[in-house]
């Protein structure tokens, strides 16, 4: 997918200082052990940002196939940006304090639409001024329902096809859920069969700021990732730090298959690899 007319996917503090006045700044945290993203946004966030809920915004409810996070309706997208005081025409920055595993999915929703969007590198602990705990209060716009485009997505049918075809299906998740040697999250252990194993934090240095796009474009490469490659992780979050890395090491923006192992796993009717199957 062509997005080379967009504001680059991934930006740093310097950037975002240098062009706050022209965008809208985004705090999209969110966890799965049940801690409340709201709460931490109003215990401190970043001056300006406003708060982005994971499960009525950026995902509809979870389900048996279409798992945990699938796309909300584009009306549902629309209407929960415009509520936050975004438009289609904006410029985003987004950010979470997990190195960008859930600020991605934000980032590369809105690119898929065309929208300028950008991933904040390093994320709130990147961030070197001060905090602020004052609810950010939006003024609400119009925003523009636009559908998600068939090119940015894939289904399990698809996914598995590409794989089974000698295609790259890389799965974003750490190894050992990959490989099948724990499962804490969803209905069965293991992997897409055929699928590789691209964890998303491989990405990152140790500081937590994303590798030089050389070193990504190297690591994808020697994966095979090419035009046609397609992402997924635990339920279509953290893949989207992967596909922002790709684009970032300048191999494009590429697809998504967004039920992921959440989808895949809850269908019996569907086989599981385990280790380097």
């Amino acid at each position: 997918m062509d997005t080379s007319s967009l504001v680059p996917p991934i930006v740093s503090v310097d950037w975002l200082r240098a062009n706050a006045a022209n965008v809208v700044l985004c705090d999209v945290r969110y966890y799965l052990d049940g801690r409340d993203g709201m709460a931490a946004h109003l215990a401190g966030h970043l001056p300006g940002a406003v708060f982005i809920d994971m499960d009525t915004v950026m995902a509809s409810p979870a389900g048996p196939v279409v798992g945990r996070h699938p796309l909300p309706t584009p009306e549902t997208f629309a209407d929960g940006l415009g509520a936050a005081g975004i438009s289609a025409d904006d410029t985003v920055v987004v950010y979470d304090d997990l190195q960008g595993m859930v600020a991605g999915r934000l980032v590369w929703m809105l690119r898929i639409l065309g929208q300028n969007a950008a991933l904040l590198d390093g994320g709130i602990g990147a961030w070197d001024g001060p905090l602020v705990t004052d609810a950010t209060q939006p003024v609400a716009v119009e925003c523009r329902v636009r559908p998600w485009p068939a090119e940015a997505i894939v289904d399990a049918d698809e996914a598995a096809g590409h794989a089974a075809a000698g295609g790259v299906l890389a799965d974003s998740r750490a190894g050992e859920r990959y490989r099948g040697e724990v499962e804490p999250i969803d209905p069965r252990a293991g992997h897409v069969p055929g699928a590789v194993n691209l964890p998303f934090a491989a990405n990152l240095r140790e500081d937590g700021t994303f590798k030089s796009p050389n070193e990504l474009r190297q690591r994808f490469e020697a994966a095979g990732v090419d035009q046609s490659a397609i992402f997924y992780c635990g339920s279509g979050v953290s893949a989207c730090h992967n596909l922002l890395a790709v684009e970032a090491a300048g191999l494009g923006l590429l697809r998504l298959y967004v039920a992921s192992w959440s989808g895949w796993s809850s269908d019996p009717g569907r086989p599981a690899a385990t280790h380097g199957d």
